[in-house]
């Protein structure tokens, strides 16, 4: 599963055996894999102030978690062809050891072998500073993704059209791409070349009749340019003169004369203006085929071995055989960037959602900071019914009240905001890899 909970109890004596308890009821059952989540102490500051930031990492959680699933799906809209490697492309830049920070490593990975980033994110900065600061780094990648998607976005629509004209009828299509000089009569003070819409049925009649639509039509001048699936185009050439004459008969007969004259340099320009959109749009996602071919450069899928909470050292990630991708070689300007922008979004995204599990287990579980963060991968959607059972059956004695409700969901928990659904006897907070689903 992509999903996981990230879970606090209090570190005393009691509800570290507690903790072992759950350890181990979930790995007989094979209910899910866990690991020990590491929080830096942190400065906690006035309890008001702890409250306040309560409700703003909240709202920071869900923008950054909204913010990283629309990156997903620009990069799954930007790689078009290719977007069945999407996910390949959704990486987080190391994490796990200082000597490995430049490697790129799978989502889960990274949450699962996660260690704060002091460089970016000083522990000993005042929590409201550390707030302030992945607030304005997300704000930041959300104002420049507008900018670029809406850029692309008006590429592609530019593109659509121009490809709609082509794909429509006779009547209407662009003409650029079918006709040529050799289909015209040019540079002539007396002839004139004109285009006409024969619907399928008449194609007999309108070569009996063409020739006698008017005066001075050129004998055998019809050639057939293109067809649809309601009629042809065809030329035909004539007197200058005799034009108006010439289109009032072909509309007697149900013929359509199309208003088009030959303009070199305007087909040669809308031809230039077509492929320069055409190449303006695949430089943004195509050439990242490229690194593709080569196999992502990521840890392979695995999940974590059970271990002991009580042991501080986290199980070490796989090294990669593959040699690392040179940063941006074959890739467009959009999908690099995407892809860098979308890395930080989500390391941002993961410190938030310890800065919560931070403030919640200290406005829970109170003063001094002691509790225990630990992260559990459910094993399948099936068994997580079961697994909150055993959570709430073995921390059932941090709030009796909270634990009752699981069973009744129509009991109030008095001075509680939150649906009770969403509150338990522990801290808890879920981390959904699922991005594009």
């Amino acid at each position: 599963m992509s999903e996981f909970w990230l879970i606090s109890a209090p570190g005393d004596k009691e509800n570290l055996q507690a903790l072992e308890r759950m350890n181990t009821v979930t790995s007989k059952s094979n209910l899910s894999y866990n690991t020990k989540f590491a929080i830096p102490d942190f400065k906690v500051g006035t309890l008001d102030s702890l409250v306040g930031l309560s409700d703003e990492l909240g709202k920071l959680d869900a923008f950054a978690e909204s913010l990283i699933k629309r990156m997903a799906q620009s990069v799954v809209e930007v790689m078009e062809d290719a977007k069945g490697k999407a996910q390949e492309n959704l990486l987080a830049n190391g994490g796990l050891k200082e000597k490995m920070k430049c490697l790129k490593i799978d989502l889960t990975s990274f949450v699962t072998h996660f260690e704060w980033d002091m460089a970016k994110y000083p522990a000993k900065q005042p929590l409201p500073s550390l707030v302030d600061t992945l607030a304005k780094q997300l704000a930041q990648i959300e104002t420049d993704l507008k900018a670029r998607t809406a850029a692309y976005s008006a590429l592609k629509a530019t593109l659509d059209s121009l490809n709609q004209k082509a794909q429509a009828n006779l009547f209407t299509r662009t003409l650029s791409d079918i006709v040529s000089k050799d289909d015209f009569v040019l540079d002539s003070e007396y002839l004139v070349t004109l285009l006409v819409i024969v619907p399928t049925q008449n194609y007999a009649q309108w070569q009996k009749t063409y020739e006698s639509l008017s005066d001075m039509v050129v004998p055998r001048s019809t050639k057939l340019i293109c067809e649809d699936k309601d009629g042809g185009l065809f030329t035909v050439t004539l007197f200058r003169k005799v034009i108006d004459d010439f289109k009032a008969r072909a509309k007697e007969n149900k013929f359509t004369v199309r208003e088009f004259y030959y303009d070199e340099k305007e087909i040669t320009r809308e031809r230039e203006e077509m492929a320069r959109l055409l190449t303006a749009k695949k430089q943004q996602y195509q050439t990242s085929c490229v690194a593709l071919k080569k196999g992502p450069s990521t840890f392979p899928d695995h999940k974590v071995k059970v271990t002991p909470l009580g042991n501080p050292d986290r199980p070490a990630a796989g090294h990669s055989d593959r040699e690392r991708e040179s940063e941006g070689e074959g890739e467009g300007p959009l999908l690099r960037w995407l892809k860098v922008n979308f890395s930080e979004a989500f390391i941002a995204w993961v410190h938030v959602k310890a800065l919560r599990v931070f403030v919640e287990s200290v406005l829970r579980y109170g003063l001094p900071v002691n509790f225990q963060a630990v992260l559990l991968q459910p094993h399948k959607k099936s068994s997580t019914k079961r697994l909150r059972e055993v959570l709430n059956s073995v921390f059932r004695h941090l709030d009796e009240v909270a634990a009752a409700s699981m069973l009744d969901a129509a009991v109030d928990i008095p001075g509680l905001q939150l649906n009770n659904q969403d509150y338990y006897p522990y801290v808890y907070f879920r981390i959904d890899l699922g991005l594009l689903d």
